[in-house]
């Protein structure tokens, strides 16, 4: 490594320094072009570091418990001797642009086992119910040395799957009788799924968690398999915790289904073709962002104002827009350098 702020930074982190974690994970959130260039540079750094954690992404609808879960789920890891990294993602508002960030809260306990690093994060106005950097931030915490990753989304619909592309094993979490919540979701969100956990299968509940889990169980057999499947998977289980019971059973079924993956060729394939997938979502981020650039918002401007006049149909402004690209060639080089 060079003798730069990158290298210093780098250094604590693969020192399992949890402050320059926490220092760099705002690092590479932040928008700002320098601190871009720097949380770039950082990333090169650690670049072919060697080290690799389990990530484990976890969705499910509002109110189905997924901060207590990861408590209780997370103790029971880092009690194994375990070092566990929670990244939760909060809902931004459309008004403000401001989070609570009460994960931490929420999960008292875990936040003060020495095994545990919780840090919550804005989502902003990225969609998918992970924040634009999360990847990066899963990044930074397999270099810190971070056995397990648990990656908490906002909560779930159709189009907050995008955690499947950041995780090793996806696992969802029902409520029980929770069905009728996810009928015009589910589609989406089941194919992504290797896991259904119901959760608070306890006291008056856990009769009807049971038949939730059997519904389920019986709604997965109808999906078509996929290659990355190991025989049962995916499959639906019950778990409550509050009371801590069936996470070891949790914990084993992803264990199991991440052996196997790793015997059969399907985890480094996998990440690999996710790699590919955030290059390719970094290049769009980029190109976004050069077309908010001046000489570009004044081009779309112009050119949105003949449309809006019905000079030109929306499919031909575009095509427009599109061969003027190269005379903008020097604000779409400072967006790839900001974004």
């Amino acid at each position: 490594m060079s003798d730069s702020p990158s290298s210093d930074l780098a250094a604590r982190i693969l020192d399992t320094d949890r402050r320059a974690l926490a220092r760099a994970i705002t690092l590479v959130e932040s928008t700002r072009p320098d601190h871009r260039e720097q949380a770039t540079a950082l990333l090169t750094e650690l670049a072919g570091h060697g080290r690799q954690a389990l990530r484990i992404g976890l969705s499910g609808t509002p109110g189905v418990g997924k901060s207590t879960f990861i408590e209780s789920f997370g103790t029971l890891l880092a009690d194994k001797g375990l070092k566990i990294a929670v990244l939760a993602v909060d809902p931004s508002s459309a008004r403000t642009g401001g989070s609570i960030l009460g994960d931490k809260t929420r999960m008292e306990r875990l936040s003060r086992n020495p095994n545990a690093f919780i840090r919550p994060s804005p989502s902003q106005s990225h969609l998918g119910g992970v924040a634009r950097r999360t990847r990066e931030a899963v990044a930074l915490c397999e270099a810190a040395g971070f056995d397990v990753v648990l990656i908490e989304t906002v909560g779930v619909g159709q189009s907050e799957t995008v955690v499947a592309e950041l995780s090793d094993v996806f696992a969802l979490l029902l409520a029980p009788a929770g069905g009728d919540e996810l009928q015009g979701v589910k589609r989406g969100i089941m194919e992504a799924a290797d896991l259904i956990v119901v959760n608070k299968a306890d006291g008056d509940l856990k009769a009807t968690a049971t038949r939730t889990c059997a519904d389920y169980a019986g709604a997965l057999r109808l999906l078509r398999k996929r290659p990355q499947d190991a025989p049962g998977f995916p499959k639906a289980m019950t778990a409550s915790a509050l009371n801590e019971e069936g996470l070891a059973n949790v914990w084993q079924q992803i264990t199991d289904l991440a052996d196997w993956r790793k015997a059969n060729g399907f985890w480094q394939s996998r990440r690999d073709e996710q790699a590919r997938h955030w290059f390719r979502e970094e290049v769009k981020q980029a190109l976004l962002a050069g077309l908010d650039r001046p000489a570009a918002r004044a081009k779309m401007a112009e050119l949105a104002e003949k449309v809006a006049r019905g000079e030109t149909a929306a499919a031909a402004a575009a095509r427009a827009m599109i061969a003027a690209l190269p005379d903008l060639r020097e604000s779409l080089d400072d967006g790839v350098n900001s974004a």
